[in-house]
């Protein structure tokens, strides 16, 4: 069993922005996080879940993933992405990640689970602290799409 733990974050909405991550297995342990210029909270929210499951090594894996983001889990749990692949996602955001999500989420068996932010839960702190901090890193990465769709690119 794989943890997943993620969390993301922006200074503006849209504004510079970054994700925090943390995998858990067994004894095994590992942060990611990262910054861009331009986003929104998300992009950032859905941008760790992803980039959890891509940084799994091997498919098929049993994984959790514990999120503080209801846009990110009832997308899923409630199946909106479903009727929103079917419309071509006509009208909605972030297409591209959630493209993206059900490319890597399909190879994989993902459960998720819903945590209060900014509630004392450990995991989700320390991510959220690795998301502030790295919306606020010199060198911030570009969210090309984000960007281009949004006419600043």
């Amino acid at each position: 069993m794989i943890e997943i733990y993620t969390d993301g974050a922006s200074s503006g909405n849209p504004g510079p922005g970054g994700y925090g991550v943390i995998l858990r297995a067994g004894a095994h342990y590992k942060e990611l996080s990262a910054g861009y210029r331009k986003t929104t909270n998300n992009r950032m929210e859905l941008l760790a879940v992803i980039t959890g499951l891509e940084a799994l090594k091997s498919p098929n894996q049993q994984v959790t993933i514990y999120s503080d983001s209801k846009y990110v889990i009832d997308s899923i749990e409630k199946r909106w992405l479903q009727g929103w692949v079917a419309k071509g996602f006509a009208g909605k955001k972030n297409k591209d990640l959630w493209l993206r999500y059900l490319n890597i989420s399909k190879i994989h068996q993902v459960k998720f689970v819903w945590v209060r932010g900014h509630n004392g839960h450990p995991e989700n702190e320390r991510c959220d602290v690795l998301a502030v901090a790295a919306g606020k890193q010199r060198d911030l990465l570009i969210d090309s799409v984000f960007e281009a769709e949004a006419g600043l690119g």
